[in-house]
């Protein structure tokens, strides 16, 4: 049977995302101004049509099934869509407004993107953004997110992934630890030592550490009886406070390292690299306020390819 979608069909759609943006048919009701239960007949008749439950219905919530959270995130874009043809056909100029959410690691977080910020708000103000801060792998239609960065190229053909930098790796420890402890010539007195883990979400194994030896990238399982899972920095505030070394982005320590608060450890073995990508969805019609921001994000913060120092020439 063929649906021909109607004014009514599309304000359902309307107070569908409204209701699913907010968890609450109370708060949508008062957004459009009727009640909430003229807000639970129009989703229910807009359950039937689609034949599957889209909330999950309590006497104190509501909250969206699976199908229910991908069909909010695909209609969040299919309204966007036709609200930038509107605008487009009635010939207004194009300003880049409403909300961006974008998934990314603590560390590049607060250390590479969030110190950009105020600039992007000066150039786009009517821009909001929602930062979604996970070490877990995201699902563009699950999670509801319209950007993420992640420390590894996903394999789904469906995604988009632009690299931003190979991130360079620095085991450290602070001056307290290290006088305490033997002094570390080699690889293998890694073993004496506390070695601080961090537990990757997606195996809930150990993070192996990346060293360089004779110019080669290397893995190192490492063993140690601390280890930090979700919070990624949260080995770093142990290996401030002296517990142990840990293996963590320059970017991230080089502040702590320049004011002596952490020693670079094994200096001769450090330069490894982990890559950072903007990751998004394949789509044909990517709404302005998401394009700004990628391309914002792709102007400040892509670093110049690292020369493989593998190579000789």
């Amino acid at each position: 049977m063929q649906h021909n979608l109607s004014d009514i069909m599309l304000s359902s759609i309307d107070l569908f995302c409204s209701a699913a943006e907010h968890q609450s048919f109370t708060v949508a009701a008062q957004a459009a101004g009727i009640s909430p239960a003229a807000v639970s007949r129009t989703i229910m008749r807009l359950e039937e049509r689609l034949g599957i439950p889209l909330f999950i219905r309590t006497t104190r919530q509501v909250r969206l099934t699976d199908a229910g959270k991908q069909y909010a995130a695909q209609c969040r874009v299919a309204l966007a869509l036709l609200h930038e043809a509107e605008q487009q056909a009635m010939g207004a100029q194009q300003t880049p407004s409403g909300t961006v959410r974008i998934s990314l690691p603590a560390a590049y977080a607060h250390w590479r993107l969030f110190p950009l910020i105020p600039a992007f708000q000066q150039r786009y103000p009517l821009v909001d953004l929602e930062f979604h801060i996970s070490n877990h792998s995201v699902s563009f239609s699950r999670d509801d997110c319209d950007l993420a960065i992640r420390g590894s190229e996903l394999s789904d053909s469906t995604l988009i992934a632009r690299k931003l930098e190979d991130a360079e790796l620095v085991m450290v420890a602070s001056p307290g630890y290290l006088r305490r402890h033997p002094v570390l010539k080699t690889l293998k007195d890694l073993a004496e030592h506390q070695c601080i883990r961090f537990i990757l979400p997606s195996s809930g194994r150990s993070a192996p550490w990346l060293v360089r030896v004779d110019g080669e990238q290397q893995e190192m399982a490492m063993k140690g009886g601390l280890l930090c899972s979700e919070d990624f920095l949260g080995g770093l505030s142990l290996a401030k406070g002296g517990a142990g070394i840990y293996q963590m982005y320059r970017f991230v320590v080089s502040g702590a390292l320049n004011r002596d608060e952490l020693h670079e450890v094994l200096p001769s073995f450090n330069g490894a690299t982990r890559p950072f990508y903007l990751i998004y969805p394949q789509t044909q019609h990517m709404p302005l306020r998401v394009r700004v921001l990628v391309d914002f994000i792709l102007a400040n913060l892509r670093q110049p390819e690292r020369p493989d120092k593998r190579q000789k020439g």
